[in-house]
C-alpha cells in the first residue's frame, strides 16, 4: 500500500522511490503541503521553469476537461527522458479521481504526477485510490507539533547565523501560526529584525508578536467563544485594570466572530473540516489558540455567529453613545455571548 505516516514523510522525500509514478501530498496544513510538493518537484532534477518538461495545472481544469490529466501523462516527452505533471488544488473532483484511477491501473513510465490536495478524510475517493495502489504514494501533512516547530525554528535561525534563548523559544512557539508557510514568514521577519544580533531574546519576540495587553484580550475572546464565564471575567477585569479601553476587547471579539464566520462558511459550503479551516485561515491563527478555535467552529452555527456579530456591532454603537458606561455595557454584552458559547458547548 502506498502511504506513509506523517512522521515518515520527510524521510521519504529525502529519498523518493522511483517506482511511485503518482505522488499525492495532502493535509490541512496547506503551507506544509506546498512546501513539500516544491521539495519533491525540485528533487526530480527537472527544470521547473520549462513548460514542456514540467506541466502545471489546477484540479479545476481537470474537472472541466475530463481525461486531460490522463492525456498529458501519456504524452511522449520531446526534450527529456522524464516529465512532471504538477496538479494543485485537488480534492475529490470526479474527473480527477477518474483520471488518477486510470493512471494507477496503467502507470506511465516516463512521467510522474504530483498532486497537491487539501484535507482528505480517510476513505475519500482520491486518497483511497492512491493508498490502495502499488504505484502511487500518499503523503499526509498535518499542522506542526512542538517538535516540528522546533525543527523549523532551528533551520531558519541557523541559516541566518542566529541562536535563540530557551525563554525566547518558548514564547515564540506559543505564538507561531499552525500553517507552515505562515510560520516561515514569521521566522523570516524575525531573522531580518535580529540580523545584527547573534541571539534572539524574549524582548525581540514581544516586539514582533505584540504586548501582554493584546494577549489578555485574546484570553477574554477565547473565553467568550468557549463559554467559560469565570475565565472571561478574570481576563476582562485584568485587561481593564491595565488601563486598556473596553472597546479593544469588543473589537477583538468582533474580528474573531467574523473570522469564525468565514471558516464556518467554508465548512458548510465546501465540506472542509474544522482543522483544515483553521489551518487555512488568513491571517493565520496562533498555534496556541488553534484547538480553541477548532472547538468553537464545531459548536457555533453560521446563524449563531451572524447573531453574535450583529450584537457586537450594536454594542459598539452603544458604547460610543454612552462612553461613561462603556465598561459595564461591554461586560454585559460579552457575558451574554459567553452564555451562547456555553449553550453551544452543551
Amino acid at each position: 500500500m502506498g502511504q506513509k505516516k506523517a512522521h515518515e514523510v520527510d524521510r521519504w522525500l529525502a529519498r523518493p522511490e522511483q517506482a511511485y509514478r503518482i505522488v499525492l501530498i495532502y493535509g490541512p496544513d496547506r503551507g506544509l503541503v506546498s512546501e513539500r510538493a516544491k521539495r519533491f518537484a525540485t528533487g526530480s532534477g527537472l527544470p521547473l521553469d520549462d513548460p514542456f518538461t514540467v506541466v502545471r495545472m489546477e484540479a479545476s481544469e481537470v474537472e472541466q476537461q475530463p481525461g486531460r490529466l490522463a492525456d498529458e501523462a501519456q504524452t511522449v516527452p520531446m526534450f527529456s527522458d522524464q516529465r512532471l505533471i504538477w496538479v494543485k488544488g485537488a480534492g475529490n473532483q470526479k474527473a480527477l479521481v477518474s483520471d488518477v484511477t486510470m493512471l494507477i491501473s496503467e502507470p506511465p513510465t516516463d512521467c510522474t504526477i504530483l498532486i497537491e490536495a487539501g484535507d482528505l478524510r480517510k476513505g475519500s475517493s482520491l486518497r483511497s485510490a492512491v493508498e490502495r495502489s502499488a504505484s502511487a504514494m500518499a503523503l499526509p501533512c498535518y499542522a506542526d507539533d512542538g517538535r516540528g516547530i522546533d525543527t523549523v525554528i532551528d533551520e531558519t535561525l541557523g541559516a541566518a547565523g542566529l541562536t535563540i534563548s530557551l525563554e525566547a523559544r518558548q514564547l515564540l512557539k506559543a505564538n507561531l501560526g499552525g500553517d507552515r508557510l505562515a510560520t516561515r514568514g514569521e521566522l523570516e521577519k524575525l531573522t531580518l529584525y535580529c540580523a545584527a544580533a547573534k541571539e534572539v531574546n524574549p524582548e525581540d519576540i514581544r516586539l514582533l508578536i505584540g504586548d501582554v495587553a493584546g494577549l489578555s484580550a485574546d484570553e477574554a475572546v477565547d473565553a467568550v467563544i468557549s463559554g467559560r464565564f469565570q475565565a472571561f471575567d478574570i481576563a476582562f477585569q485584568r485587561f481593564l485594570a491595565a488601563g486598556n479601553p473596553p472597546f479593544l476587547v469588543l473589537s477583538a471579539t468582533l474580528r474573531q466572530i467574523q473570522a469564525l464566520q468565514i471558516m464556518r462558511q467554508a465548512m458548510d459550503t465546501q465540506g472542509v473540516t474544522a482543522s483544515a479551516a483553521v489551518a487555512g485561515a488568513r491571517p493565520p491563527i496562533f498555534f496556541s489558540r488553534r484547538k480553541t478555535v477548532e472547538n468553537a467552529l464545531a459548536r457555533w452555527s453560521g446563524i449563531a455567529l451572524q447573531n453574535a456579530a450583529e450584537r457586537l456591532q450594536a454594542t459598539i454603537l452603544r458604547t460610543r453613545q454612552k462612553p461613561s458606561l462603556a465598561g459595564s455595557i461591554t461586560r454585559q454584552a460579552l457575558l451574554a455571548l459567553t452564555v451562547e458559547g456555553a449553550r453551544a458547548r452543551r
